[in-house]
């Protein structure tokens, strides 16, 4: 039995591995990746926006000519009255007219626009001129060394975040960042996400195609209907799991190789004071805390194991929970079409989990997030979404033993449809249809 399963395994192995596709796939969507990430950097960068012109006509006389122009935006002031100055300079952006009575009545405003406004800038010259309301309310107070009290009051706070594991010293506590942990359960999710669907639908086309090549008909006589299932689940797992080594081996070697040639050495060796235990508070370096913390945290070899073991063992638990489900729908129908149907209930709970995430990863303790990530067709991302940020260990093992035994039942069931579906032609089965196949000894 384990070799027959083996032949089927290597077969849809080497042909999904030698298409074109697959090396160009595997190679070309981790750059497509970090080109998404870099591209908004480099735009934002070098891209060369026409600076707006915007008149300011200020009826108090002290508001307008405190506000600051910025690459975007550059204020001109004029005494003309409004009427006349959105008839003279309608080839600016805007008109901004600041009301009298804008002290009292911070609404005494209006924003005349020649083109469309961003609602951007529409935010930033209302914070600019709060800024300058209030600091005119202030100064109007008539008290003593209000810039030098002002400068005393104004407190930055950069929230130190520290593993509690160590006990209550900060001797030797682990820095964490929230930051690295959200984007990772991002990313992590949704490659879960496209692995599951790309690649389940996948094993349901594949059997679509030999079923009507008529290829399943000549197996079937020297193979039995589950080898043939698991054979074709796990040969196409294996293309999956050899993608996902592939780029987890490239992004750990640009790690390894390139990250440390752009860090300066100045914060190298604040995060390697980081690494070796030593307070914060301790360490006199300009950089944000918040980036030296991230830096520890993607270069924590133990952090980055547990969350590189995670993703495989539950890309495998739910590829191949939703790839029988998909080997059961395609051996059912003679068209991918036919499977639209068919395929919507198992497209939900996907669809479900991925939504589910963005609320997990505001609160990975909730209710919600338990109970979602033990369900079986949504432990899988929602999972993910966890445990990069450190959840009890126990709550992983539990949410993988309940995946691992739902899909031994889920094989079972879709065995049982598979051995009828395979053989079934010019029919297009409801689900009543396929609880009877299941039934069937």
């Amino acid at each position: 039995m384990k070799s027959k399963i083996g032949i089927i395994i290597g077969r849809e192995f080497n042909e999904r591995v030698r298409k074109k596709s697959f090396i160009l796939s595997t190679l070309l969507t981790p750059l497509f990746m970090i080109g998404l990430m870099v591209a908004p950097i480099l735009i934002s960068q070098y891209s060369e926006e026409n600076k707006k012109q915007i008149v300011v006509v200020d009826d108090t006389k002290i508001v307008g000519a405190q506000l600051q122009n910025t690459k975007e935006v550059e204020y001109l002031q004029t005494d003309m009255p409004i009427e006349r100055a959105r008839t003279e300079f309608s080839d600016k952006f805007a008109i901004l007219h600041i009301g009298s009575n804008i002290m009292e009545n911070p609404n005494d405003v209006r924003f005349y626009t020649n083109s469309t406004a961003s609602i951007t800038l529409e935010q930033n010259i209302a914070a600019q001129l709060k800024m300058i309301i209030e600091n005119i309310k202030l100064q109007q107070q008539n008290i003593e060394s209000l810039p030098a009290i002002m400068a005393q009051v104004k407190s930055d706070v950069n929230l130190q975040s520290l593993s509690n594991e160590d006990g209550t010293s900060d001797d030797g506590a682990k820095s964490k960042s929230s930051i690295v942990a959200t984007i990772i359960a991002y990313v992590l999710s949704f490659i879960l996400y496209m692995f599951i669907l790309l690649y389940g639908v996948m094993v349901m086309q594949s059997v679509i195609e030999e079923k009507n090549s008529r290829v399943l008909e000549v197996m079937v006589s020297s193979v039995s209907p589950m080898e043939m299932m698991m054979g074709k689940i796990l040969g196409v797992a294996s293309v999956a799991l050899l993608q996902i080594i592939i780029w987890l081996l490239l992004i750990v070697g640009v790690g390894y190789f390139v990250l440390p040639e752009l860090i300066p050495e100045e914060i190298s060796m604040a995060v390697a004071m980081l690494q070796q235990g030593a307070s914060p508070e301790s360490i006199q370096s300009g950089a944000d805390m918040g980036l030296l913390q991230a830096i520890v945290t993607l270069t924590d070899v133990a952090y980055l194991t547990k969350i590189i073991i995670s993703l495989l063992v539950f890309m495998i638990g739910g590829f191949l929970l939703y790839a029988a489900l998909y080997a059961a729908i395609g051996s059912a129908v003679d068209t991918p079409q036919d499977a639209q149907q068919l395929q919507t209930p198992i497209t939900i709970p996907i669809i479900l989990s991925l939504i589910v995430m963005l609320s997990v990863i505001n609160d990975p303790t909730s209710e919600l997030a338990f109970w979602f990530s033990m369900i079986p067709l949504t432990s899988p991302i929602v999972m993910m979404a966890r445990i990069p940020y450190d959840i009890p260990t126990w709550e992983i093992f539990l949410s993988l033993g309940i995946l691992i035994i739902t899909f031994l039942i889920v094989v079972w069931c879709a065995g049982k449809i598979y051995r009828v579906g395979i053989l079934m032609h010019g029919n297009k089965p409801s689900f009543k249809e396929l609880w009877k196949w299941m039934k069937y000894k």
